[in-house]
Parts: structure tokens; sequence; C-alpha cells
């Protein structure tokens, strides 16, 4: 019994102290955190459709999108102070946090021409090679299925028009369709089931 009783409260010190110290890990961006959260959503998951749900976003596209935003070659009036003055190991340990929660996808269905322009464009893009079939993405694409319509195609329609320009190859490719594509693409992602 006592035996027993010693192997659990070992067990139980050690989960508690795993969790405490996971916790104390992000203490150096807790204020940063609190501040992401404002815009995108507890744990990361947006409640404001034109900004991007982080939770269960990649580690590294979230870490290089904010060296991007922090470098200057991705632009935002509102992510460009908030950037400013973070250290390299400050961008890591929030883009770890937010990786590592879950992936929440939004509830949204395109209509039935929406999904027709979109496979089409889907097939002549092959966005599969790179966002794999799921378009759950991998460490350097971004996770798209699920995410919200509005910063979807918001953001291809800004690449297309030159306004972001930290993937280039995402520009070229964008200017080979109409907004009218692209937005049937953000529809058709946003409401994709991995």
């Amino acid at each position: 019994m006592y035996r027993f009783l010693n192997t659990f409260l070992l067990f139980s010190l050690f989960f508690i102290t795993n969790s405490f110290a996971e916790e104390d890990k992000y203490a150096p961006v807790k204020d940063r955190l609190a501040t992401c959260v404002a815009c995108h959503g507890e744990k990361g998951v947006s409640a404001i459709n034109i900004n991007p749900s982080l939770a269960g976003q990649h580690f590294y596209y979230i870490y290089t999108q904010l060296k991007d935003f922090h470098a200057g070659r991705r632009e935002n009036a509102i992510m460009a102070p908030m950037i400013a003055g973070l250290e390299k190991d400050q961008m890591k340990l929030i883009a770890e946090y937010f990786s590592k929660e879950k992936w929440s996808p939004v509830k949204f269905k395109a209509s039935k021409e929406q999904t027709k322009i979109a496979l089409s464009v889907i097939n002549s893009g092959q966005c599969v090679a790179c966002h794999l079939g799921g378009f759950e993405g991998n460490s350097r694409v971004p996770r798209l299925s699920g995410q919200h319509f509005e910063y979807l195609e918001k953001t291809m329609i800004d690449f297309k028009n030159k306004v972001r320009n930290n993937a280039p190859s995402k520009g070229s490719l964008f200017a080979t369709y109409s907004e009218e594509e692209l937005s049937a693409v953000a529809a058709y992602l946003s409401g994709f089931k991995e």
C-alpha cells in the first residue's frame, strides 16, 4: 500500500513539475503572448475572421513570419510595432507556444460553384505539391485547411497584387488567376477538413 502511494506521489510530482516548467518556459514572452491573443484569440484560435488562427500552425512557418515582420520583408502596420524589439529566442518561444496548441478549423462551406472553380485552380496550380493533399502544410508551408476565409482571400489577393512580397513565388503564381478564382480557392480551403 505504501509502495503504491509513494509511486503515485512521485508520478504526480513529476507531472506537476513538468507542467510548471512548461509554463515557466514561456515566462520571457508572457506579456507578448497576451498582446498576440488580443487579435489572434485565446491560445491562438482567432475569432476575428481577417486575423489568422495561429493555434496548431507549424512552428517554423510562424517563426519565419515573425522574422519577416521583424525584418520588414512582410509589411503590416499593426504587426510591425508588435514585433519590434523581439529577439530571436523570443520569436521562437512565441512560435512554439502557438504551434503546440490544438488546430481548430473554422466552420465554413464553399458553394458548388466556388468548389468547381477552386478545384480547377488547385489542380492547375499544383497546390498539393507544397501544401499536401489535406492542405495541412508542413514545417515550412502553412496549414490552410480550416483557416478563416477572409484571411485566406485577403492573403492570396495581396500576393497577387504585390502587396505582400515575402514569398515571391506565390505572387507570381497568384498573378495568373483572377481575384474571383482566388476567392473561390479561399472559400474551398476554409471549408476543407483534413
